[in-house]
């Protein structure tokens, strides 16, 4: 009995040692710069090196991450296509499309969560507003006189559980990144943003805008100075997103583990680590099986939020 179960593991087995046969894409539902670029791009050189494989990224930005997402889920699932996304193509997409040309969940095969981040709602850094309440108080004092930016569908999420959570109202303005939309900030044509943590301690360290609350419940050590939400007051605007990596349905599992373990090993590098920590992205990976019930109950948070703010898309 233990002969014959050897001999089926065995072409699993040697598959897995064989992987990957050959260059390996990640494909970025956003262009180059982008959070999850950034992160991807580091995690890729690093699986390069273990490989021995080219891992080059394909920058797939636009149509928020639905074309990318497409192209994943129709890929040969050999584990030569990895998809590198975040909350929104998996979780806020489903609620806001009534059709979408890919299923969140039953077209991919959840690798693991890479790891996770909250928002900073921003503002011109010479801006005379100084915190969340001072905000809050000009847009009820000036309402429909504002807008704000988001090049994402999580941070526009973001920027409408601020509005609901403060009673609020601010005119959205859609951009294809979140990074394009800081220029705006500075010049006045957006009153402010909401953006990861990333890219808002980029913005924040260039001197380009300044922070006035983190969506999360502890203070984000990167901007020690920056004020949880209930600390600026409003306890309600709570939300957290993420990047993930995914295959195409089909894959083998003996892939997507050796893909998990892979990335597990490059986490650990020292190197990689500080860059990562100069990034302010700590990773919180999650084996497979995690990562499929963390998509799932993801899908349900954000769609609750979603329907509760009517975001639609135009």
């Amino acid at each position: 009995m233990a002969f014959g179960a050897a001999v089926l593991a065995a072409p699993a087995i040697a598959r897995a040692q064989k992987y990957p046969s050959g260059r390996v894409t990640i494909v970025v539902p956003f262009p180059a710069g982008a959070a999850t670029d950034i992160s991807a791009r580091v995690y890729a050189e690093g699986l390069s090196g273990l490989w021995g494989q080219p891992v080059v990224i394909d920058n797939k930005g636009g149509g928020n991450g639905i074309p990318a997402a497409e192209s994943v889920a129709r890929a040969k699932p050999d584990g030569l296509t990895i998809f590198a996304t975040s909350a929104m193509t998996q979780a806020v997409n489903p609620a806001i499309y009534d059709k979408l040309a890919y299923n969140p969940i039953g077209d991919f095969e959840a690798i693991t969560r890479m790891g996770t981040s909250p928002f900073v709602l921003l503002v011109d850094r010479n801006s005379p507003i100084k915190t969340a309440a001072e905000l809050t108080a000009k847009l009820k004092a000036e309402p429909g006189k504002h807008n704000y930016g988001a090049g994402a569908l999580p941070a526009r999420v973001a920027s409408e559980l601020y509005k609901m959570a403060a009673g609020v109202d601010a005119v959205y303005v859609g951009y294809k990144s979140n990074p394009q939309a800081i220029p705006d900030v500075q010049s006045g044509l957006l009153t402010f943003m909401m953006i990861d943590t990333v890219n808002a301690k980029i913005a924040i360290d260039r001197g380009a805008l300044k922070g006035l609350l983190l969506t999360d419940a502890e203070r984000y050590p990167p901007l020690p100075d920056l004020p949880t939400a209930a600390e600026a007051g409003l306890p309600d605007v709570l939300l957290t997103t993420w990047t993930g990596y995914y295959a195409p349905k089909g894959t083998p599992r003996e892939i997507v583990q050796k893909i998990n373990a892979d990335i597990r090993a490059v986490a650990a590098m020292p190197a990689v680590l500080a860059r990562l920590d100069s990034m302010g992205v700590t990773p919180k990976l999650m084996s497979p099986e995690e990562f499929a019930a963390f998509t799932r109950s993801e899908k349900e948070r954000w769609g609750k939020i979603i329907r509760r703010a009517n975001i639609k898309v135009e």
